[in-house]
């Protein structure tokens, strides 16, 4: 039998993440100068990769929220509460992380070489944001 309480759980994790990843793309979107939109209707691949990472980072670490209440189900108000808590700690985590390796990394100045359409600088950001996304989502989970 399917207990209304999980499919409402589901229905939302499934609505929030989809929000979520978008919303982080556009926090992205304002810290790396460009548009990434334009960037992308341009064919900037280093742009599609960065925004690509920024996805899948945002999911892994929304997924460990996720798994996070398999244990001890929540009920729906309380996970919808403790989702939004941990994503919002969850992108905090995930926008320093990015300007700590920018700052370490500032040699190349990897924003401009990603609106430059460097292909390489975007898929060095997809790794971090990846890499970035495993570590706090262990955190979280």
């Amino acid at each position: 039998m399917i207990d209304l309480s999980t499919l409402l759980l589901t229905a939302f994790y499934a609505l929030f993440g989809i929000l979520l990843m978008i919303v982080s793309n556009t926090i992205m979107d304002f810290f790396v100068p460009g548009d990434f939109a334009a960037e992308i209707k341009r064919g900037n691949c280093a742009v599609a990769w960065l925004s690509a990472g920024s996805f899948i980072g945002i999911g892994q670490i929304l997924r460990a929220v996720i798994l996070s209440y398999d244990a001890i189900p929540p009920d729906f108000l309380q996970g919808v509460l403790l989702s939004i808590v941990y994503a919002a700690v969850g992108i905090v985590f995930f926008v320093l992380g990015f300007f700590i390796i920018k700052m370490w990394h500032r040699k190349y100045a990897l924003a401009e070489q990603i609106m430059r359409g460097n292909t390489a600088a975007g898929i060095f950001l997809f790794g971090v944001f990846v890499g970035l996304s495993l570590v706090i989502s262990g955190a979280v989970h």
